[in-house]
């Protein structure tokens, strides 16, 4: 068992709640039914977020960057302050900014520079970055995790949808 990560489609109105539930300013939501409660989009990237995000952006966790959709694409543009989890939110105005960056991501060439010893060194959730004989595999891992994470937010902007990140 470890810290995964998840991303789920989020309606105006769940958002609207979930602000609620949290206690957060909820005013800059549209007040309009956009009647797709019922659409289900997620994608689950297990422990390698942190990963993910140190290939996309070459930071971990604890520099997540403002104003950066790579590094908005795993942790959310918005984080919600009073839940015991990490929670984050990404508002639809800003989903086009993440397909974009991500569908000009070069990850082929990020991989191909992909050393375990910087993972372990920038202190990258998960640690298990001792085995060096173990980078084909995390490389290919990281290229389907890319891969669903792209096509995750690409259906997000079909549908004109918000995000929930939740990892826990």
């Amino acid at each position: 068992m470890g810290i995964i990560a998840n991303y789920q489609y989020l309606s105006n109105r769940n958002l609207k709640e979930m602000k609620l539930f949290y206690n957060e300013a909820v005013e800059d939501i549209e007040d309009v039914k956009d009647g797709n409660d019922d659409i289900e989009i997620q994608f689950g990237m297990d422990k390698m977020w942190d990963a993910m995000h140190f290939v996309l952006t070459g930071v971990g966790k604890d520099d997540a960057m403002e104003n950066n959709p790579l590094s908005e694409a795993v942790f959310g543009v918005n984080s919600i302050k009073n839940s015991e989890e990490y929670i984050a939110y990404t508002q639809k105005s800003k989903v086009k900014d993440i397909v974009l960056a991500l569908e000009d991501f070069d990850i082929e060439k990020a991989l191909d520079n992909l050393n375990m010893s910087r993972f372990k060194k920038a202190n990258i959730y998960p640690n298990t970055w001792d085995y060096e004989e173990d980078a084909d595999k995390i490389r290919e891992e990281l290229m389907t995790y890319f891969q669903r994470l792209r096509d995750f937010y690409k259906k997000i902007l079909e549908v004109n949808g918000n995000v929930v990140i939740i990892i826990c």
